[in-house]
C-alpha cells in the first residue's frame, strides 16, 4: 500500500469528523423572527444534505451535518421572548437608540445570538453593549468600546 493511498482514506476519515460548532453558554433568546429563521435554516440545510447525500459528496455532508447538529441544538434550546411593552426600560427585544461622545447615533434592536447582524442594526443580547443597555432608561450613559454613549430613545 502506498503513502499516498494511506493519506487519503486519513483526510476521507478526517473530514467526516468535523468538530461541532460552539454553543454559546448564555441562554438562547430569540424573538419570534429569529426562531423563524433558526426554522429556516434548518429545513435548508436538512435539503441541502439530501442533495450532498445523492451526490455522495461526503466532504459536503460533514460540513453540512455540522450545521445540521448545531441549528438543531439551537431550535432545540431557542426560548422565545415577546417584544417588550415597557418602552420606559431596556429589554431583550426593544428598540435603542444611543448618542456616542462623538455625535454619532445609532439605533439597535436586542436580539438574540443567531440572528444578531449589528451591520443591519441588529444587536446579540450577549454582547456587551447590549448587557450594558439592558434594564437602563433614556439619558443615562452606558459604556460603548472605549467611549461613553448616552440612551436617546428606546422603542
Amino acid at each position: 500500500m502506498t503513502r499516498a493511498f494511506v493519506k487519503d482514506q486519513e483526510d476521507a476519515h478526517s473530514i467526516e469528523e468535523l468538530p461541532d460548532r460552539l454553543i454559546s453558554p448564555h441562554p438562547n433568546y430569540v424573538t419570534v423572527q429569529g426562531l423563524a429563521a433558526i426554522e429556516a435554516e434548518y429545513a435548508r440545510l436538512q435539503r441541502d444534505y439530501a442533495a450532498a447525500q445523492a451526490e455522495d459528496d461526503r466532504t459536503l455532508m460533514a460540513h453540512i451535518g455540522r450545521d445540521l447538529r448545531y441549528f438543531a441544538a439551537r431550535r432545540a434550546s431557542a426560548q422565545v421572548i415577546e417584544p417588550p411593552g415597557d418602552t420606559k426600560r431596556v429589554h431583550f427585544g426593544s428598540k435603542v437608540t444611543i448618542e456616542r461622545s462623538d455625535g454619532r447615533r445609532q439605533t439597535f434592536r436586542i436580539v438574540g445570538e443567531d440572528e444578531a447582524n449589528p451591520a443591519h442594526g441588529t444587536l446579540s443580547h450577549a454582547a456587551p453593549l447590549a448587557r450594558a443597555l439592558m434594564g437602563k432608561e433614556v439619558g443615562e450613559a452606558v459604556q460603548a468600546g472605549n467611549t461613553e454613549a448616552q440612551i436617546a430613545e428606546i422603542a
